[in-house]
């Protein structure tokens, strides 16, 4: 391919937006377009997707985009090699294989109706909640595919009528995504990737394949669920009716698997994505390693059929970014998310405000759904600079938690340092931009923060399995740092006798979020 202009091009679907970008053969973005869609409440804890927007939105970014490409004088008629696409998790839609409509809105990962399903099985099944850990690594959680399936098979008489005759076809937003772009019900290819099939709880860790027994336990019928293939591997061509019409898909991962290749972190190594929610993950390397910390045990990316599987340890935190949008969007406190560093910065600390996000409950590694947000340490000195200083705190606090249970998991071992002895944070994602959150990450977590010349690692991690696929790349070209760049490097400034009072504080404040379910008005 050397002379000529090559590019790869991810989707990047996310949870409150849609992004297409083009990369040329340097990885370099050179073109992109993003589109947000419509979140959907319909009752407390509950959150939902138009299937048929989200594929809209999908359908505008890739026109936009190439069309802002051309203008800029890129030959795509020739140059684009691929399509990696990368996607929210968890996410779950039910769809008619005959009409190809969706039976049901999708399911967002943190929507939490499906308590109830959780409690009847804990107490249902002999291991409780962690029944089905050995198998895939996650625990009985709302937060996964599975539970949402099996609210809509007892609760949508569309799906279940659909299920009885054949007619139903279950998928992560991944499978949604490849299935329209393919031809839908002119032939599209049904797959999801493992990295998105180990957010199901259906998926066995060790085989990459649908667990007969965990299928047998939920009643969950193996005809609804799509091919597991790798991360990287030609998948199928775009279909007339889309832009780029004839272009392999050639790569899929799961957002945050996604951002941990394209942080390009091999085994020992650990990042931290943050939009809405914020999620670290640490290369495990090529052994399943289960955690005994309230982690998750998960794929890291399996770079082609016949590659070697990479797992990796996740911590997953609901609430990062949304509580941002929640000060903008439900309190007008800030009217652009970007005003929130500003602001912070009017005080020298939070003032004793402690702000615990549990919205939906709490996550990793607490994993209590009956959590819910407070906000402690109010006087009369506190002013709305504090309260959004203590929400940039909030997100580092909670990293802070993850990232101590994922030091007790993995060992010295198991995390490599840098030549100064140090362990390093890679960071992405939107929320990076601010300095200051970057700055209190680094100081609460008392190790520095790289922060990349391109936060978007998630879009450029799915480039990446798509140009391994077509050839653009070699695996050795991607680690070797094909995508060579400037980083920002956060140190901490806060002593350890600090550090360690704000988080026996921060554990106190959590503490007081639980239990909080069942308040009434």
């Amino acid at each position: 391919m050397a002379g000529e202009e090559v590019y790869v091009a991810a989707i990047d679907q996310g949870t409150t937006s849609t992004r297409f970008i083009v990369y040329d053969r340097h990885a370099k973005p050179v073109a992109s377009h993003q589109l947000e869609f419509t979140q959907h409440y319909p009752e407390a804890g509950w959150v939902e997707h138009d299937p048929m927007e989200i594929i809209e939105s999908v359908r505008i970014c890739m026109a936009q985009a190439v069309s802002k490409a051309k203008a800029d004088g890129c030959n795509f008629d020739a140059g684009l090699k691929a399509i990696g696409i990368t996607n929210q998790r968890e996410t779950t839609v039910m769809w008619s294989k005959s009409t190809g409509l969706p039976l049901y809105n999708a399911i967002v990962w943190m929507d939490v109706r499906t308590s109830p399903v959780c409690r009847r099985l804990e107490s249902e099944l002999s291991g409780g909640r962690t029944h089905f850990v050995e198998t895939c690594g996650l625990p009985i959680s709302t937060y996964f595919s599975a539970l949402k399936l099996l609210w809509l098979m007892e609760n949508v008489e569309t799906v279940k009528d659909a299920v009885r005759t054949g007619d139903a076809l279950f998928g992560t937003i991944d499978t949604w995504l490849i299935w329209n772009l393919t031809g839908g019900i002119g032939g599209g290819k049904h797959v999801t990737d493992c990295s998105n099939a180990s957010r199901t709880m259906l998926m066995n860790l060790k085989t990459l394949d649908w667990d007969k027994p965990t299928l047998d336990a939920l009643g969950i019928p193996a005809e609804i669920l799509p091919k597991i293939i790798s991360n990287s591997e030609k998948i199928g061509v775009v279909a007339d009716s889309f832009p780029l019409a004839g272009i392999p898909i050639s790569g899929c991962l799961g957002d945050q698997h996604a951002a941990m290749l394209g942080q390009l972190c091999q085994k020992g190594e650990a990042k931290s994505t943050y939009g809405t929610g914020a999620f670290i993950l640490l290369n495990t390397g090529e052994e399943v390693t289960q955690s005994s910390h309230g982690l998750l045990s998960t794929i890291a990316y399996k770079l082609g059929p016949n590659a070697p599987t990479n797992y990796a340890l996740e911590g997953s935190i609901a609430i990062a970014g949304a509580a941002v949008q929640w000060l903008r969007d439900s309190l007008g406190i800030i009217q652009t998310a970007a005003e929130i560093e500003k602001l912070a910065e009017t005080v020298p600390d939070s003032g004793g405000i402690y702000f615990v996000p549990a919205f939906n409950g709490l996550f990793a590694p607490w994993w209590r759904d009956d959590a819910r947000g407070i906000c402690i340490g109010i006087t009369r000195f506190t002013n709305k600079g504090h309260i959004a200083r203590s929400v940039l705190e909030s997100m580092c606090f909670q990293v802070n938690d993850v990232l101590s249970s994922m030091h007790k998991d993995a060992g010295e071992a198991g995390e490599v340092k840098s030549a100064e002895g140090e362990f390093l944070l890679r960071v992405d994602g939107g929320a990076t931009v601010n300095n200051l959150l970057m700055q209190i990450q680094a100081d609460l977590l008392g190790s520095p923060v790289v922060r990349p010349a391109d936060i978007e690692t998630t879009a450029l991690g799915a480039a990446y399995a798509a140009g391994l696929a077509a050839g653009v790349w070699t695996k050795e070209q991607v680690f070797t740092g094909l995508h060579k760049e400037s980083t920002t490097v956060f140190r901490p400034k806060l002593d350890e006798a600090h550090r360690k009072k704000r988080a026996d504080s921060w554990y106190k404040a959590v503490s007081r979020s639980f239990d909080l379910a069942d308040l009434s008005l």
